[in-house]
């Protein structure tokens, strides 16, 4: 079967190959507590960072019942703050969530990879981390189950990865984040070159598609079919430039080469230009105060306004993006600059403030990509995708 002009089947969606599912005993939870030193740390990036890590933390509950993106976003920017402080609080915090979610056997008990959904591939990011940090041959093969449904996942003709069944033909940017660092990740496990030639591949058609060609700013979905209203006719690109989904991309490109070293030097190559110049074009639509719009490129319209897991998600890969060497200081000094202006404006000792809840194109009640649709949408507090982001940002921060 030719993958790219997958269709998806009754019989594919039964059979991903997924093992049976062993019983998972009920989570046990350590009190969360930082080291002094830690918090010390923390004090330095802003007055209530210490105060709000623990507190989210000591509150945290699961986002979903599922193996879900959401809170594999927290989890990730957990095991971010442990790599850089070596804080062991929050290596057993993250360990004793997956006491629910990964069985003896490997087996997820929670995911549910029927129907097809990018969105809940993300969350195993976390195995392989807990397996170098545990040993525990458990977190390995979930790993090996984690990636069985991207062997038949459903492609554009491009051969982009649909971002959901339920959403065919498309290509959102938030799936570039939700798909390919893990992706890269288990071609490192599995030494599998053509995974991360995959990778670059489907990387590089969404820079020639939804890349602006003027302002270099990415719109934030493609319908290959041009069934969907919002798409256009012509390109069957959305009609916006959405802050946190470009924030998703950028993530994306930064972590998947991170994750990519000692792969195809020129696929490593081109994934360092698309970051560097996206950052040039992010930098450029900036507001005043160092953060992002909600609508990047109409910051000055009536109703915009600055938006938390945007700017964090922007912010985390200006950060690691200047660590790794694809960009220079002073734009590391800019990022900086972005993070000092997201705690002062959107942290609290209880909340991250000012985060868009959910966005998205089509659907039912139908979602048009307008303006007026993403000011539409509510604004809340302590919404995971934003609290991992800052997490994710405050590491970088900290790795100096």
């Amino acid at each position: 079967m030719d993958r790219r002009l997958f269709c998806v089947s009754a019989a594919a969606l039964l059979h991903v190959g997924v093992p049976a599912q062993a019983a998972v005993p009920a989570m046990q939870r350590h009190p969360f507590t930082l080291e002094t030193k830690t918090r010390e740390r923390l004090t330095k990036l802003g007055r209530d960072v210490p105060a709000f890590v623990s507190s989210y933390l000591s509150h945290f509950q699961p986002h979903t019942s599922v193996w879900g993106y959401e809170d594999g976003v927290v989890w990730t920017g957990i095991l971010q703050l442990y790599d850089a402080t070596g804080d062991k609080a929050f290596l057993n915090y993250v360990y004793d969530d997956m006491h629910t979610r990964v069985a003896s056997d490997g087996a997820l008990p929670l995911f549910k990879p029927i129907p097809y959904n990018i969105d809940m591939i993300n969350a195993g990011r976390v195995l392989l981390p807990l397996h170098k940090a545990t040993g525990e041959a458990r977190f390995r093969k979930a790993i090996d189950v984690q990636f069985e449904p991207l062997k038949t996942f459903p492609r554009t003709k491009t051969s982009n990865y649909w971002h959901k069944a339920r959403y065919p033909w498309q290509v959102w940017l938030d799936g570039l984040y939700m798909g390919q660092p893990f992706q890269t990740q288990y071609a490192r496990v599995t030494k599998n070159p053509a995974l991360f030639a995959d990778t670059v591949n489907q990387i590089r058609t969404v820079e020639k598609i939804l890349r602006h060609p003027g302002n270099g700013l990415y719109y934030h979905g493609w319908d290959e079919s041009r069934a969907q209203r919002w798409a256009d006719p012509k390109t069957g690109l959305s009609p916006n430039f959405w802050g946190r989904a470009m924030g998703w991309w950028v993530c994306a490109l930064i972590d998947t080469y991170d994750l990519s070293d000692g792969f195809d030097a020129q696929g490593r190559a081109d994934i360092a230009r698309i970051l560097r110049q996206t950052i040039e074009a992010l930098l450029a639509v900036r507001s005043r105060d160092g953060l992002w719009y909600q609508v990047l490129d109409q910051g000055t319209r009536a109703g915009n306004y600055e938006e938390a897991s945007a700017s964090a998600m922007i912010t985390y890969a200006i950060l690691k993006a200047a660590r790794l060497g694809i960009v220079d200081a002073p734009t590391r000094a800019e990022g900086m600059k972005s993070l000092s202006a997201l705690i002062e404006r959107f942290v609290t000792p209880t909340a991250l403030n000012g985060i868009c809840q959910v966005a998205g194109l089509g659907g039912t009640p139908y979602r048009d990509g307008s303006y007026d649709y993403y000011l539409s949408e509510k604004i809340v507090a302590n919404d995971p995708k934003g609290v991992g982001a800052l997490f994710m940002a405050l590491a970088e921060a900290l790795r100096v």
